[in-house]
């Protein structure tokens, strides 16, 4: 198997990202500077220009970074769907899995960011929302339809029941903790908390036995 060997560039890219990341989510967009990013990346402003030509360039890949952490999101979804692992309690692997992933810390904060700067930088905000939440809930979307097609689900309209779950998932952690600044929610509590919101989906979507 041919391993992809992370070129010099591509690794000083990737440390800046790193260190805008976090200036960005320490001081917000308005209060970090380019220079800072520097130091913190532990290269000259001259370096960060030459890889990056400014702060919103820079703001943008540290979006589309993030963006694209969701793609092992997906892929569990697609494996933990699947007809088998679904009637061994995949469902409920899936919604503790994105619960956890998705209230984490950092995550929350960037995400704050982003809202921030919405207004002035409207396509961040859709990308991140493309590339993230919207994957996401087409990927869980096209797996309810192949498990009502298989007699496991009973879903009308498989991407509304998709919609149906991510609300019950995240609408009150995501919402707390976007009013009040953190995740107050220990793991073992956003685990329950998912675990309820799949017995109330399957309550409302799941096959009863006749």
């Amino acid at each position: 198997m041919k391993i992809a060997v992370e070129t010099r560039s591509a690794r000083k890219d990737r440390e800046i990202i790193e260190a805008a990341t976090a200036a960005f989510i320490a001081k917000g967009y308005d209060g970090t500077s380019m220079e800072e990013i520097a130091t913190r990346a532990g290269a000259s402003k001259q370096t960060v220009y030459k890889h990056f030509k400014d702060k919103e360039t820079l703001f943008s890949e540290v979006v589309e970074s993030t963006a694209s952490q969701t793609n092992d999101v997906v892929e569990s979804v697609t494996v933990l769907l699947s007809e088998a692992k679904f009637l061994e309690g995949g469902l409920q692997q899936l919604a503790r899995q994105l619960t956890t992933t998705l209230m984490n810390n950092e995550l929350l904060r960037l995400r704050r960011l982003i809202i921030a700067n919405a207004d002035r930088m409207p396509q961040l905000g859709r990308s991140w929302y493309d590339k993230g939440f919207e994957r996401m809930l087409a990927s869980v979307g096209a797996c309810f339809q192949k498990l009502t097609s298989r007699g496991l689900l009973q879903t009308g309209d498989p991407r509304l029941a998709a919609s149906h779950f991510f609300g019950m998932l995240l609408w009150i952690p995501m919402n707390e903790a976007m009013f009040t600044g953190s995740n107050p929610r220990s793991k073992a509590d956003l685990e329950r908390h998912a675990d309820a919101s799949v017995e109330a989906f399957l309550a409302a979507y799941g096959v009863r036995s006749k």
